[in-house]
């Protein structure tokens, strides 16, 4: 079991992609579980098979969105369709979680 609470938040993002690739293979080759805790919506996309949700204040478990995408997971996941449509549910999760209502972009 390795548990890990935002350990690239402080990183670039070039430096968090390499060690996102990273942990994925430590993760397959050890078979390791991991419980990985982040504020970013793209790495909890591209790293988890299940992300849980939470609200502060109280915290609580919001919702549960599987990610049922095959791995290894290459950068090239992080453009496609599917991976913009698991993050737009973490969105609106994260939307509904605090009250807010969805915010439309005026052109």
């Amino acid at each position: 079991l390795l548990l890990m609470d935002e350990p690239f938040g402080a990183l670039d993002e070039f430096t968090r992609h390499k060690l996102d690739a990273e942990l994925l293979a430590l993760w397959r080759s050890q078979k390791l579980t991991v419980v990985f805790v982040t504020h970013s919506i793209a790495e909890a996309v591209f790293l988890s098979q299940r992300v849980v949700m939470m609200a502060a204040r109280p915290g609580r478990i919001t919702d549960q969105l599987q990610i049922e995408e095959p791995y290894p997971r290459s950068r090239d996941f992080m453009v496609t369709p599917r991976f913009v449509m698991h993050a737009k549910q973490l969105q609106d999760s994260l939307h509904r979680a605090s009250g807010e209502d969805r915010v439309e972009a005026t052109p």
